[in-house]
């Protein structure tokens, strides 16, 4: 009876010691990563809520998560041990309310390359989740920023869709 392969860690090398993935025998692919997260605001926060975007003595505070969801794609690698630096050549963040009053913040990532940019989407979403906290936390600490997940990647040898 044919065992089936047990699945293993991609960034291990064969004596388990952490490692970066070989790519160099890929082949450039499109490659798309849509990420998202959520942010609770209690009632205080809310209420500052102006023309679609929340004003602070900061600035906009979902136009600045978009910048620097931005930045943190561009940077991913710089903080990701195990991540491909690349040019990326698309990167769309946005960031609104839901009809809940839920904060939501979408990233889309696409490249040309050797390697998915699912990281880069992440990343983006959740330094922008990070920077609607900082810029609110003054107001009020109960703040949530919740499920963070990658809804799709597509290129390369394997596709996903969040269910």
């Amino acid at each position: 009876m044919i065992q089936p392969e047990q699945p293993q860690f991609s960034h291990l090398d064969a004596h388990n010691q952490p490692t970066m993935v070989d790519i160099s025998a890929k082949q450039a692919t499109q490659r798309l990563a849509l990420a998202e997260g959520r942010v609770l605001l209690p009632p205080e926060v809310l209420a500052l809520l102006q023309a679609g975007d929340i004003q602070t003595k900061k600035g906009a505070v979902f136009q600045t998560a978009i910048i620097a969801g931005t930045m943190a794609a561009k940077k991913t690698a710089d903080l990701i041990p195990f991540c491909h630096p690349i040019s990326l050549e698309r990167c769309h963040l946005s960031v609104a309310l839901d009809e809940a009053q839920v904060v939501v913040i979408r990233a889309e990532v696409g490249i040309s390359a050797k390697t998915g940019v699912e990281m880069e989407a992440l990343t983006a979403v959740s330094v922008a989740a990070l920077t609607v906290y900082d810029m609110c936390k003054g107001v009020s600490p109960h703040i949530e920023i919740q499920q963070i997940r990658l809804l799709q990647k597509t290129g390369g040898k394997t596709n996903y869709e969040a269910r």
